[in-house]
């Protein structure tokens, strides 16, 4: 095949090093020069590392370890809590920075944002390197903390970039030398490469972004899916994914809400009362964003990890609490045993395959007596629209759903 990737472009990944534990040290200068890490409550069963700051990774701390895994690995580790507001406002204030160069300013996280400066080098009269470590510098020097920045020619190689030399460091790849730089790095380190891609490609002597990129993209595709020829295409260079303008909302494709409990849950009466703040909260995004969907989804751990995932297709869409809630209770009781032998440790309700709640298309029916027929959806929707008005009014906690423990949503609305 012949194809050559676009290469009039200049994007920027700008990704803060260790940036919950750099904002911390903003606050608490005293915590730069010992091994940190942000962690949950384990009282409360999240006491898991968030982010950590250098030595502690140099101690062999990890994301996602737990408090104890991480205090064995390194006994002097100091564990402060997550703060998140606060950690949104150091954002915005990078950000800020960023948009003084340009509007096409994209967060792909927290910490890390796209930023597309095509044609601005001659603005500034500086080269792409000169105008990263401008950027750089800048937040160095007015919020406090380090940024590593990827510069190339698309998303992809950009953030490969920022990850290449860490911390506080520019990166350039171009098209003279991506293949210099990127084809000797591990196959697992290209963007969407996960473990069981690569438990395919390895095998298969597929172990560099290199030989993934000379691979034939029909083999990728038979082995991997459609997936296969995308990860030929971004091995390449041939990414042509825009970077969104500052603010613009990325399309919402489903929403979800989870929570590790505090306690195994193994009655009905548990699940239903950890289920419904769950639901609630995913029915008052969907209205938020005005949106609805048709595919309601449930995900349940147990304290040993296994994890089973079930979602049903509705007949209709829906952003009623009402009615996910009870289909999510019902996927449970239909795949889950609900008694001392089926514990339950989290559990995640979500929502998928969604439309613009106007564009939702309606089935109609003469039938009223069916479980959440149009004319009772309708006024259910009149209902939590007000209860959403009550909350903006109000706060979040102002007004809740509740249940008797033996008694269905169906019922209670009658």
């Amino acid at each position: 095949m012949a194809h050559a990737p676009s290469t009039n472009r200049l994007i920027l990944h700008c990704d803060c090093n260790n940036f919950y534990a750099s904002c911390e040290c903003l606050e608490h200068p005293e915590l730069k020069n010992v091994p940190l890490a942000v962690a949950g409550d384990p009282q409360k069963r999240t006491g898991v590392v968030f982010a950590k700051n250098d030595l502690a990774k140099k101690a062999g701390v990890r994301t996602t370890d737990t408090v104890w895994q991480a205090r064995k690995k390194c006994p002097g580790l100091v564990f402060v809590p997550p703060r998140h507001r606060y950690y949104s406002e150091i954002s915005r204030k990078v950000n800020q920075i960023y948009l003084e160069y340009t509007n096409l300013v994209e967060p792909a996280s927290i910490d890390e944002s796209f930023l597309d400066l095509t044609g601005t080098t001659a603005f500034y009269g500086m080269t792409p390197r000169q105008l990263a470590d401008t950027i750089r510098e800048r937040v160095k020097k007015e919020v406090g903390i380090t940024v590593s920045v990827g510069v190339s020619f698309n998303k992809i190689f950009a953030k490969l970039g920022s990850d290449y030399k860490k911390p506080d460091a520019t990166t350039v790849i171009t098209p003279e030398n991506y293949h210099e730089i990127l084809f000797p790095l591990p196959v697992q380190d290209m963007l969407f490469v996960g473990k069981s891609a690569a438990q395919v490609l390895i095998p298969r002597g597929i172990d560099t972004i290199g030989a993934l990129a000379h691979t034939d993209p029909v083999l990728l595709q038979k082995w991997l899916g459609k997936g296969g020829e995308q990860l030929w295409r971004h091995a390449n260079g041939l990414d042509d994914e825009p970077v969104r303008p500052y603010g613009e909302r990325p399309e919402i494709k489903s929403v979800s809400r989870g929570q590790t409990f505090q306690y195994n849950l193994t009655s009905l009466e548990e699940i239903r009362a950890a289920l419904s703040p769950l639901a609630d909260e995913v029915a008052a995004n969907l209205r938020r964003h005005q949106m609805k969907g048709s595919v309601v989804q449930i995900q349940i751990k147990a304290p040993s990890l296994r994890v089973i995932s079930r979602q049903v297709t509705l007949p209709h869409y829906t952003f009623l609490y009402r009615e996910i809630m009870d289909t999510a209770l019902d996927l449970i009781k239909a795949h889950w045993p609900i008694d001392p032998s089926g514990p339950i440790r989290a559990m995640t309700v979500g929502v998928t395959n969604l439309v613009p709640a106007q564009e939702a298309p309606e089935q109609m029916t003469l039938l009223d007596d069916i479980p959440f027929s149009q004319t009772r959806r309708e006024r259910l929707e009149k209902l939590e629209t007000a209860i959403d008005s009550i909350r903006q009014k109000h706060g979040n906690q102002s007004i809740s759903f509740g249940f008797h423990p033996n008694v269905s949503n169906q019922e209670e609305d009658e």
